[in-house]
């Protein structure tokens, strides 16, 4: 790792305007990037977005999310295997939504991320093929659990529970059944249920109707060293 970054600029990754291209990848069975082709592909990475567009409108418990600071990616899983990764939050910021943390006597910042323009402050990242190889209600408890992590502050850290089970609390059977019955309440009373019907198929059933899957896949975000003279209003932005 550099410990001694020339500029702000190491500690930032930007896409799209002003930036980088957007990093997409085709999701491919045998687990290799390919070059986008003029065929009729799925962006996972927009249609997970959609979903967690339509969930926080219509749940009270995610009121507080903003789906636009959110970076939807992929990671590839290296078997079909049903364990394992399914998906994971990672925060972008520390506790408190503080942009600097110190460890050891050294101040350290998350790199930040931004797509045209506007900075993230958490990313979403699906597990494939095995998060679309789950059920349909496995799917959706997925997506809560995984958006009941993101702070009630929405500022870019983790939600904590007291204890020392602070994200998951002291029982994950528990937690996910909890995620269970708000998925059971917000499909009871959907006006469209068939909205999200890409999640009732498998991984292999959306690639061939489709004719392919990709969407971002990025590098997790590394937490870097920082100077003196670069954190002048280190706290909090």
């Amino acid at each position: 790792m550099n410990t001694k970054p020339e500029t702000a600029r190491t500690y930032e990754k930007r896409w799209g305007t002003g930036g980088e291209p957007l990093p997409l990848r085709w999701v491919s069975r045998t687990h290799r990037t390919f070059k986008l082709a003029d065929t009729r592909p799925m962006n996972f990475s927009l249609e997970l977005r959609n979903v967690v567009a339509d969930v926080v409108e219509r749940v009270p418990e995610f009121a507080h999310i903003n789906p636009a600071a959110i970076l939807y990616t992929f990671t590839w899983s290296r078997t079909r295997s049903k364990y394992g990764l399914l998906a994971r939050v990672t925060p972008l910021r520390f506790q408190g939504g503080r942009t600097y943390k110190q460890l050891r006597g050294k101040l350290y910042q998350v790199e930040r991320y931004y797509i045209d323009q506007r900075e993230l402050l958490y990313v979403f990242t699906c597990c494939l093929p095995r998060f679309l190889d789950q059920t349909f209600e496995e799917k959706w408890i997925t997506i809560f659990h995984e958006l009941h992590h993101m702070s009630v502050a929405f500022d870019g850290d983790l939600r904590r529970h007291a204890g020392r089970y602070q994200y998951h609390t002291h029982s994950k059977k528990g937690y996910d059944a909890d995620m269970a019955a708000l998925v059971r309440r917000y499909l009871a009373a959907h006006p469209e249920p068939m909205r999200f019907g890409f999640l009732h198929r498998t991984f292999d059933q959306l690639w061939g109707h489709h004719g392919g899957i990709y969407g971002l896949k990025i590098p997790r975000p590394k937490m870097l060293p920082m100077h003196l003279h670069d954190t002048a209003h280190p706290e909090p932005r």
